[in-house]
């Protein structure tokens, strides 16, 4: 009588790890298209407002329920601080520091090699 192999036990393993994270990573896209994060960023900032007044009592209501089913106690934590953080701004000084960066790049690149190839031919003489 043969031996069974786990081969086709393990690559079920792989296939299923494969869907669970394929169908997080679909959701997730599919969250960023339906609320518009990648729209204007009124949106954006209007959907980051709504999940910093949402996650926190998600998180404890969480932790409430974890207390009950494991029966361990949680300490309470502190409050989460407010922060404001413009997405307008920082997208917009973003881009003007890649855009920077790109219009630069050719004579930096022409820059350093030059230097490159006067230190070469200094290193062989």
């Amino acid at each position: 009588m043969r031996a069974r192999s786990d081969s086709g036990q393990e690559g079920w393993k792989a296939s299923r790890v494969f869907l669970i994270k394929g169908s997080v990573a679909g959701g997730a896209v599919y969250l960023v298209y339906d609320h518009e994060l990648l729209g204007p960023s009124d949106k954006s900032q209007a959907a980051l407002q709504k999940a910093g007044e949402v996650v926190p009592p998600a998180m404890y209501q969480f932790s409430q329920y974890v207390c009950q089913q494991t029966g361990l106690q949680i300490p309470q934590l502190p409050a989460p601080p407010k922060i404001y953080f413009p997405i307008r701004d920082s997208w917009n000084a973003g881009i003007m520091t890649v855009m920077s960066a790109l219009s630069v790049a050719p004579s930096k690149a022409c820059e350093y090699s030059k230097e490159g190839w006067e230190y070469v031919k200094a290193r062989t003489k």
